[in-house]
């Protein structure tokens, strides 16, 4: 069956308050800003939480919410033009209402479809999945967005001098943030049509490379981390399923490495990216990343690329989206070229 081509036609982001960089991290942690450089290569990164006292001053409902109202701006649409909303993200701020709806009321979005995807990285990505196949099924527009916080699985006011490695690697290299975009059924705005899409599962027999975990009530005093990496296990697998994404992209676009104008990596860490990228050894497109400015923002990472390359990318131009998601290993990615106008 023929796919209906959607398009992106806005994007918007949203980071809260100040960025924090590494000295201002540092201190609060008790570890080193140099450490900090050195071992992840994020030199700022944004929190909804304030750092002294721990009070959460934004929440994941907030942030998709400002970011959902920039994209429509973005886009030249309003919210009654909206005929779906789909968000990702692998921290809700509760699980019922999802966050989904609460960000739909916010915008002034009701009478439509709100889904709500539990995803990590790979979860902006499979939100425009869902939404082009909306779009082939006779939406005209809706409202993809993928964003994640901190503040439920990371207590930035402990002291992290007598934390293991590989869970302190996590207090470093995580931030918080959303994005979204508006697509639409035909090209209009930026008028960026989403060629191809992405999305395998090929985690079958390999254990789990990050594992986000939940409290009730019965094991709420429990000692086991909240959040947990296998980042030896990461640092091998990423680049690998990120060259798998890149050439069965180019395989299913029917395009070749020089036909690429802009690349969007994984987004892990800087120190991550710049070894997927010297592995892709693409020698022409230009990068376009944003994780050591930001941090890793999980599902809003994406959209934060995205609202770059829309400010860079001419028409007729091309790009690769790829992104990876270590909790059951999903290779996500998107084939992206500008038209202009009516196609």
């Amino acid at each position: 069956m023929e796919r209906t081509t959607a398009y992106l036609a806005g994007i918007g982001t949203a980071l809260p308050g100040e960025a924090v960089d590494n000295i201002a991290l540092g201190r609060a942690l008790g570890v080193s800003a140099e450490w900090i450089d050195v071992f992840v290569g994020t030199s700022h990164r944004y929190f909804g939480r304030d750092l002294s006292t721990g009070e959460v001053r934004r929440t994941l409902t907030d942030l998709c919410a400002e970011a959902g109202r920039n994209a429509l701006a973005a886009a030249g649409l309003e919210p009654a033009d909206i005929e779906f909303l789909v968000l990702a993200t692998a921290t809700p701020d509760t699980l019922l209402p999802t966050t989904a709806s609460e960000v739909a009321d916010l915008l002034g979005l009701d009478q439509l479809p709100a889904y709500q995807i539990q995803a990590g990285c790979s979860g902006a990505l499979q939100a425009v999945e869902l939404g082009q196949a909306l779009l082939a099924a006779g939406a005209r527009a809706g409202l993809v967005i993928g964003g994640d916080v901190t503040h439920r699985h990371l207590d930035l006011r402990v002291d992290a001098t007598g934390i293991p490695g590989e869970e302190l690697v996590n207090y470093v290299l995580f931030g918080d943030g959303a994005g979204a975009a508006v697509l639409t059924a035909e090209p209009v705005a930026e008028a960026v049509a989403v060629r191809g899409v992405l999305h395998r599962l090929v985690g079958r027999g390999r254990p789990a490379g990050q594992r986000i975990d939940w409290y009730g009530v019965t094991d709420r005093d429990s000692e086991r981390p909240m959040l947990r990496e296998d980042y030896k296990a990461i640092e091998e697998g990423v680049p690998t399923l990120a060259g798998e994404i890149l050439w069965e992209l180019l395989d299913r676009l029917g395009w070749r490495p020089e036909d690429v104008d802009y690349l969007l990596p994984p987004q892990l860490s800087g120190r991550m990216t710049e070894r997927i990228v010297q592995q892709l050894a693409l020698d022409g497109p230009r990068e376009v990343s944003c994780v050591a400015r930001t941090g890793n923002t999980g599902n809003a990472l994406p959209f934060l690329q995205l609202e770059q390359l829309m400010e860079q990318m001419e028409e007729g131009e091309r790009a690769l989206v790829l992104a990876v998601e270590s909790s059951k290993w999903i290779k996500t990615g998107l084939g992206l070229e500008r038209v202009g106008g009516v196609e």
